[in-house]
């Protein structure tokens, strides 16, 4: 059955604005995602694809499928809907500030955790950074990769990228930190073992009431996440970081977001990088 949308475009499937609530309902739920309406053509699209493949004719009947429990289906919704933009050192002004950071620690063991690695380009470039700053490709430092897709995830552990994803980082680091040839298909290339070994990750949803890894970590990067979640379920996020950072750790935010309403958890210090604020400083220190 098709639908018409604004009079002009025809639907393959019957997409109602009781069908686009249901969906917000349960995005929100599941992720936190806050979706405006504009993006109803969006949610269309993306789950019209799921219909297909599960052979329903009707989006009533995928909310029902959803609604009753169906697990694998449910994680496959949650997929199609999350946002993975990323690459390469993006926002590469953090990474300096990273190095920095880690520097001033001396040589002990480093816990750094990427909270939305996507398809592994983020946990990837803070591996690149600290074999950069130790000069070695075997730093003492592990990072967690955690993210809410499955699907991403799959690609970031087997780390191989198409070429063109790698054009604008110098070709020098190229060369050092990725594969080409045997075992690697045309076109493409593989994150070196060194860095893959530096790395665990994980599936985790940062809306679960408790997370599964105990910390600290000295930094956590949770960047371009926090615009698709509402302010109080930014709010509980941030609480739930205070415990698992050091008391001097950082935690790194994207370019468009702000953690002010969050002031008693996080102050910032330039350049969407925030420090704990002192009481919850204190309250780490207690836990560290």
């Amino acid at each position: 059955m098709s639908d018409i949308t604004n009079g002009a475009v025809a639907r393959e499937f019957h997409f109602t604005g009781q069908d686009f609530e249901r969906i917000r309902k349960l995005i929100h739920e599941r992720a936190g995602i806050s979706l405006s309406v504009a993006k109803q053509d969006m949610v269309y699209s993306r789950l019209a694809r799921r219909l297909r493949a599960t052979g329903l004719r009707t989006f009533a009947e995928y909310l029902s499928r959803l609604e009753r429990g169906d697990q694998v289906e449910l994680e496959a919704f949650t997929n199609s809907l999350t946002t993975n933009l990323t690459a390469f050192f993006r926002e590469p002004h953090h990474f300096p500030l990273l190095a920095e950071h880690v520097g001033k620690l001396g040589h002990r063991p480093v816990a750094l955790w990427c909270s939305a690695a996507s398809t592994g380009e983020e946990p990837y470039s803070m591996a690149m950074t600290m074999v950069d700053l130790f000069g070695s490709f075997t730093p003492p430092v592990h990072i967690l990769a955690t993210d809410l897709d499955t699907s991403v995830l799959q690609k970031a552990r087997e780390g191989e990228y198409p070429l063109e994803r790698l054009e604008k980082m110098p070709d020098e680091a190229v060369r050092r930190f990725f594969l080409k040839g045997p075992g690697v298909r045309e076109g493409h290339a593989r994150v070196r073992q060194e860095l893959r070994d530096m790395i665990t990750f994980r599936q985790i949803n940062l809306l679960d009431e408790s997370w599964p890894m105990r910390g600290p970590f000295d930094a956590i990067f949770c960047r371009n996440v926090m615009i698709y979640f509402d302010k109080p379920t930014q709010y509980k996020v941030l609480q739930k970081f205070v415990p698992l950072l050091r008391p001097e750790g950082l935690l790194f935010a994207g370019h468009s977001e702000s953690f002010y309403h969050a002031g008693d958890l996080f102050r910032s210090r330039g350049k969407t990088v925030y420090e704990l604020a002192p009481e919850a400083r204190l309250r780490a220190h207690r836990g560290a």
